[in-house]
């Protein structure tokens, strides 16, 4: 762990010399690059250093201990002694926490993808529930909501809501919705009070980025056509709704959300570049390990993930077997105590494989 954490170190002295080279200053790309580097290993440099500082004192406390003949400063000197050497393990447990790889996407916007699934119109009601659910637990972080795309379903809620989440580490919290969401209850279009079973899909994409991945606009076809209404009727008479779709992958995103042809394919543009990252970062984890699964679930669409049973006033998460006796709470976007737990389990088994390479 140790060599580990001083090449660490040894790399982030090396970018402080790189930031101030005159080469790097002026080419933004490799700036940036650079500066994310030393901010993401930042905070493992200074504890580290800090132990490094406590074992040294731990060090000299010990050499004086030793050679103390005054009773009353051996005591002292044995008083900071002991002090140093309960930090030890303190800043040993936190540097094994930092060592976990981050996900390179944490901090990055989201974008959100919910769809009525098994269930009919109670499917899609259920969607436009878990939409509010997530848009009032963005409000609390203080993150932005933009809705890109949305299918309204006559009867309430939606077939389809895409929307994107802007805010530092949006991602690194909405990740752990990836999945299938059931719902247990009466529905309102139900006349004789019988609880339905219904589902809605969840898709959580970190906000891709020019730079992320290279997508060549040869590689694009783009088709345009008049936007239309629920039912088909036409709304807009301009040919301002964008189909675009990427000719390696065969990944299609359809936008007429906004008025403007130029917005609506500024936006399809994001979700595609998504969509596309989306695809090539699974192909290339099943590459690496088909058959390894994190605590928290392999994030298919098809995982049923979460049950919210609306009777018993119940929500349980399948992938931690966590059961919580507030569905009314957790509805209204107090999402924190679901997704700490998720967190945690991550991390810990994260750190479990960290100690079995150790």
């Amino acid at each position: 762990m140790f060599d580990r954490l001083q090449a660490v170190e040894d790399r982030y002295e090396r970018l402080n010399e790189l930031l101030s080279d005159p080469d790097v200053v002026s080419d933004s790309k490799k700036l940036r690059e650079y500066s994310k580097e030393q901010s993401d290993i930042q905070e493992m440099v200074e504890v580290y250093r800090e132990y490094k500082d406590v074992k040294q004192q731990l060090a000299d406390t010990k050499e004086m201990l030793d050679n103390e003949k005054d009773p009353e400063m051996h005591e002292m000197v044995k008083e900071e002694f002991n002090e140093l050497n309960a930090r030890i393990p303190e800043l040993e447990e936190r540097l094994k926490i930092l060592l976990i790889p981050k996900d390179p996407n944490d901090d990055k916007n989201v974008i959100m993808e919910i769809r009525g699934a098994a269930g009919g119109d109670e499917a899609n009601i259920f969607a436009g529930d878990l939409f509010r659910m997530y848009s009032r637990y963005a409000e609390t972080q203080g993150w932005k909501i933009d809705i890109m795309e949305a299918t309204p379903n006559p009867m309430g809620g939606y077939k389809e809501v895409i929307f994107m989440i802007n805010g530092q580490g949006a991602y690194s919290k909405f990740k752990y919705e990836n999945g299938a969401h059931r719902v247990q209850r009466v529905p309102a279009t139900e006349s004789q009070g019988r609880i339905h079973t219904s589902t809605a899909t969840v898709a959580c994409l970190p906000e891709v980025e020019e730079v992320d991945v290279e997508i060549h606009e040869k590689d694009i076809r783009v088709d345009t056509f008049a936007s239309s209404g629920a039912g088909g009727q036409s709304v807009n008479t301009t040919m301002s709704a964008v189909r675009m779709t990427h000719i390696p992958t065969g990944v299609v995103v359809s936008m007429q959300d906004e008025r403007s042809q130029i917005k609506n394919r500024e936006k399809a543009m994001k979700i595609l570049r998504a969509r596309v990252a989306d695809m090539y970062m699974q192909e290339a984890q099943k590459e690496i390990d088909a058959t390894r699964k994190s605590a928290v679930g392999t994030g298919d669409r098809s995982e049923r993930i979460r049950t919210y049973n609306y009777p018993q006033n119940r929500v349980t998460d399948h992938r931690i077997g966590l059961t919580l006796q507030k569905l009314d709470i957790i509805m209204e976007g107090k999402l924190d105590e679901i997704i700490d737990a998720l967190m945690l389990e991550e991390q810990a088994s994260k750190l479990a494989h960290l100690n079995d390479e150790a």
